[in-house]
């Protein structure tokens, strides 16, 4: 049955196989520019914890893709930043805006949780977040946080949680205008205004781009992709100190495929209020909406509709003393399907309580996290983490965590109707289905100096009630808890920033296996490496990246091995003017078409191989 989901885009037919809040004050978490404090290659994030800390204060493994950083690279699209990140593998069915799986410390892209400025975004029947349908243009930063995280965040955080932030306002009237262009008679036009006096900010956003696309399997058609997409942005200080938030994002349009074509809509919508009660207590209150739309037209089945709505309300209350800190809150969320495929349930609702106890001794830190979540489709779920950590001085720390999480069933695993197709065999949901439940234990060391940084983290996952397609002989599928998983890990990241040279690296090795074959789990590839370098030559910026992948087997019974890749990407940047730049990016420079997927019928899903892009941009 998996030639479903691979021919198919992320909630068509092929999908049967089976927060943190906006943050205005973000700025204080960029990396600064390096000038002799080995604290200022320890950025701030927001994502690891409930609450602001640095890398090292988080007790986590944490990349971190600043505003610089995206600005720099110029991928075509938002997968490219992910693609070969510690811990990170990215599996596509093409190129441009095609189906894309993200796989976090070997988990599966349904263990991944996507979070758009604190909202989370991802299809309830599928499972998994539409991360080809997120437009890069309008992401100014993204944390991506590796291990579990389900006391944090509830169901599905089990390999990690990746935030990508929006463009903030900015203080000032200001402005820019962007147009492009490229291979695949790519075009593609941006532009947004800013808006703010102190008190007050206002942004609005938008990117509209559409390309012809390129052949997804040898001897293919071009498949085309066109995306209309913007962002809104209003936040208001209170006298007291507090802040209120609106924030509304939607990305849109129409992705072709081999037999078909999907229109899509995204749609996030979110309020917070954050404000202080006392000297020692904060509340924060966020309303969100999120929804996932996707109209399919196929050759092979009938035409389909899925569309699911999330709603959530949090609130969660801070309360310090001295340097020590207590989360506590609660959440309430819905989950909706209306769909062209009946269900046997389109709804189900989720109360959680969640805490966080974050001390600090000195040298050494301390985290305890616990929630609990009661779902009336699946029942009770808690999970737990704790970590310490002791910094040795000023540069070097040394980490060790252990953590529970859990990844639900989706509506495709427990309600989907049977469906006998004409070329036998046939599939249905299990609506007794349990969660698959993991704990996961890590080891991890770190340098922060004034020009540089390492870190370096070991870790192993073990996974109960792996969510696994049982077939009967005769071809009738229908998932089950049969397997469990063990995962096991090492990574390694690096940066230097001196004299206009920027340079970070990335190495990864994962042995994901079926715990009952001892096969390795399908489409996790074993090793993975990333270099990316840029310098700065007065007006020019130059840079490239280099991204490595080894093999992999596309099928559970790893008998399908896709070989590995490399590939080579180089960019320029050219201030030519006040308020002016140009930008030139070519990617896979050597034309190493390569493939991370298969179709059901053996071909694999080609890459686009050499692609060449141009923009200019003015900021009035």
């Amino acid at each position: 049955m998996s030639f479903l989901k691979d021919s198919l885009p992320n909630v068509g037919a092929g999908v049967i196989l089976s927060s943190l809040p906006l943050v205005s004050g973000l700025a204080m978490a960029e990396q600064s520019s390096v000038s002799g404090d080995a604290t200022e290659l320890d950025p701030i994030v927001v994502t690891a914890t409930l609450g602001p800390r640095t890398v090292g204060e988080s007790l986590s493994s944490v990349t971190v893709l600043d505003e610089d950083t995206v600005e720099k690279q110029a991928p075509n699209e938002f997968a490219d930043l992910l693609r070969g990140q510690p811990g990170v593998t990215v599996v596509s069915n093409g190129a441009f805006g095609k189906n894309t799986s993200v796989y976090t410390r070997g988990t599966s892209n349904d263990s991944t949780v996507l979070l758009l400025d604190g909202i989370r975004i991802r299809s309830a029947t599928s499972g998994g977040a539409p991360w080809q349908f997120v437009p890069k243009e309008l992401i100014e930063r993204v944390e991506i946080v590796r291990g579990p995280r389900s006391s944090l965040y509830g169901a599905d955080a089990v390999g990690g949680v990746i935030q990508a932030f929006t463009l903030r306002p900015e203080a000032g009237p200001r402005g820019w205008v962007e147009a492009g262009g490229g291979s695949f008679d790519t075009r593609k036009g941006a532009a947004g205004v800013s808006l703010g006096d102190g008190v007050t900010s206002f942004s609005v956003s938008g990117v509209h781009k559409n390309t012809d696309g390129t052949e997804l399997i040898e001897g293919g058609e071009d498949r085309g992709f066109r995306n209309s997409a913007g962002v809104a942005r209003l936040s208001h200080t209170l006298p007291n100190g507090g802040e209120a938030g609106v924030s509304v994002f939607e990305s849109r349009g129409n992705t072709e495929f081999e037999g078909g074509n999907t229109d899509f809509t995204l749609r996030a919508v979110g309020f917070s209020l954050d404000t202080p009660l006392s000297d020692y207590w904060r509340t924060r209150i966020d309303l969100n909406e999120a929804r996932d739309e996707q109209e399919t037209a196929n050759d092979a089945f009938a035409d389909s509709v899925f569309n699911t709505r999330t709603r959530t309300a949090r609130w969660e209350n801070t309360f310090t003393r001295d340097v020590h800190e207590l989360v506590l809150g609660s959440e309430l969320s819905s989950d909706e399907v209306k769909s062209s495929t009946g269900f046997d349930e389109n709804s189900r609702n989720n109360a959680a309580l969640f805490g966080q106890l974050r001390l600090n001794f000195g040298p050494t830190d301390v985290q305890v996290s616990l929630r609990g979540d009661d779902n009336e489709a699946y029942g009770r779920e808690e999970t737990g983490g704790v970590a310490l950590g002791h910094a040795f001085d000023r540069s070097h720390r040394i980490r060790v965590s252990y953590g529970t999480s859990f990844r639900a069933p989706t509506f495709n695993d427990l309600y989907y109707p049977l469906e006998t197709y004409s070329f036998g065999g046939s599939y249905a949901g299990n609506p007794d289905l349990k969660p698959e439940e993991s704990s996961a234990v890590e080891l991890g060391f770190s340098g922060r100096y004034p020009d540089w940084f390492w870190d370096v983290a070991a870790y192993q996952l073990d996974i109960d009630n792996l969510i696994a397609l049982s077939d009967d002989g005769a071809g009738n599928l229908r998932p089950e808890n049969v397997n469990e998983a063990e995962i096991r890990g090492l990574e390694l990241g690096a940066g230097f920033e001196r004299g206009g040279w920027r340079t970070h690296l990335a190495l990864t090795l994962t042995d994901a296996r079926d715990a009952g074959t001892d096969n390795r789990l399908r489409r996790r590839s074993g090793q993975g490496a990333r270099l990316d370098i840029d310098r700065d030559i007065n007006t020019w910026t130059l840079g490239g990246t280099l991204v490595a992948e080894g093999y992999r087997y596309d099928d559970a019974a790893n008998t399908k091995r896709l070989p590995g890749y490399g590939t080579l990407d180089l960019r320029a940047i050219w201030r030519f003017a006040p308020d002016w730049t140009g930008k030139l990016s070519v990617t896979d420079v050597f034309d190493r078409t390569y493939a991370t997927a298969e179709r059901f019928d053996g071909r694999q899903y080609l890459s686009a191989g050499r692609t060449a892009m141009a923009s200019i941009r003015y900021e009035l």
